[in-house]
């Protein structure tokens, strides 16, 4: 069975990521999700709790007909030393092959040997853009599935 890896914060879950995601399993038999900065939540780069988040992709991904035998979600706290965060991601999960397009993730897992590949990007979508949209009072739902936008709008 062969596993990929992609990791986020998710704050919060988007199209972009859900899209990741679809693209990830129509090459890989099996995604590993690894929630990072897992402690973090109230606060402006970090708003939404682990548990909002987890509820965030589980919802999403059960309406878009993603069996859970297809995924895993593991939290990972912030390490603040690269070396262990990486580690600690190792010494959780067993993969084929790590997804992303953030720098700092790619630099972490290539000091470990281990080839990083990138996902397509689905247009200007990011959380901080999202959480910026939701400050500003602009229109951010349509960057969201609408089971994110529930989960949102609800507090």
């Amino acid at each position: 069975m062969k596993t990929a890896l992609f990791v986020g914060r998710f704050q919060p879950f988007h199209i972009g990521h859900l899209n990741d995601i679809k693209w990830i399993l129509e090459r890989y038999d099996k995604v590993i999700i690894v929630i990072g900065s897992s402690q973090e939540s109230n606060t402006e780069k970090n708003p939404f709790t682990l548990e909002k988040r987890k509820k965030m992709i589980e919802n999403t991904l059960k309406n878009e007909k993603i069996e859970k035998d297809v995924y895993e979600i593991i939290e990972i706290p912030d390490a603040h030393d690269d070396e262990k965060w990486t580690k600690s991601i190792l010494d959780k999960v067993k993969f084929d092959a790590i997804f992303t397009r953030n720098p700092w993730t790619k630099r972490c897992f290539e000091k470990f040997k281990i080839p990083v590949k990138e996902h397509p990007m689905y247009g200007d979508i990011s959380g901080t853009k999202i959480r910026e949209m939701m400050k500003n009072g602009e229109q951010w739902e349509k960057l969201v599935p609408k089971e994110v936008e529930r989960i949102l709008k609800k507090g």
